[in-house]
């Protein structure tokens, strides 16, 4: 009977090749779907957020009492709240209204298509290339949403000014410092919260983008 050697049946088995358990193609078909439904998600969110901001626009639009909260602010600081005031600031307030509704619609449709264009993309590359703009289209769009906030509250602020010149009112230095703080502190705080909701939903999703967009490369690394 021939001796059995352990030490060569180890070296034998180490030395087969390891069979793997998905080939290329069909990882590339795992990770296309999964882009696809991580864009898809982003593109439902952004609907969401633009039917709320529709819908807030038509309520503040049939809202007949009135409760702005400038305006309040410019009656505190000396100033009156003429016809006048209230019909420059029910234009500048719907004007910057419009403006969000059509950047935030210009973003849904921009989503709408990098998902198509996923949904269609076969090649390696182009889906490389589709992720990669996609996540510039969400940073974009989470950027300009900031500026957003902070042009409205800079513009309003300005309105304020320009009112209270307007009608030679000069506020108490304190009062004055008072709103200026205000202002900052309010915006500084909106700005804190709308990036701690978009890094906590978009967030999530773009970081298992991320995770598929390693994986691509990799795979692409690997066929070069």
């Amino acid at each position: 009977m021939p001796e059995f050697d352990l030490d060569s049946f180890k070296k034998t088995w180490q030395e087969q090749p390891v069979q793997k358990k998905y080939d290329d193609n069909e990882i590339l078909k795992m990770l296309n779907k999964k882009s696809r439904n991580y864009v898809k998600y982003i593109f439902w969110i952004s609907v969401a957020e633009f039917l709320l901001f529709s819908v807030m626009g038509i309520f503040y639009f049939f809202q007949t009492e009135e409760d702005n909260g400038f305006l309040n602010i410019l009656e505190k600081l000396g100033a009156q709240k003429t016809a006048e005031v209230e019909n420059s600031f029910e234009n500048i307030y719907w004007v910057l209204k419009v403006l969000s509704i059509i950047v935030t619609a210009y973003f849904v449709y921009k989503f709408y298509q990098n998902y198509r264009k996923i949904k269609i993309e076969e090649n390696l590359k182009g889906l490389i290339t589709r992720i990669i703009k996609f996540k510039k289209t969400v940073n974009s769009f989470i950027l300009i949403s900031i500026l957003l906030l902070v042009a409205f509250t800079s513009i309003f602020t300005i309105f304020i000014f320009y009112s209270l010149s307007s009608q030679n009112v000069e506020p108490k230095n304190s009062a004055m410092m008072i709103f200026v703080v205000g202002v900052i502190l309010t915006t500084a705080f909106s700005v804190l919260l709308i990036w701690l909701y978009y890094r906590l939903v978009y967030g999530i999703i773009m970081s298992k983008l991320d995770k598929n967009l390693k994986q691509l490369k990799e795979i692409d690394s690997q066929e070069m």
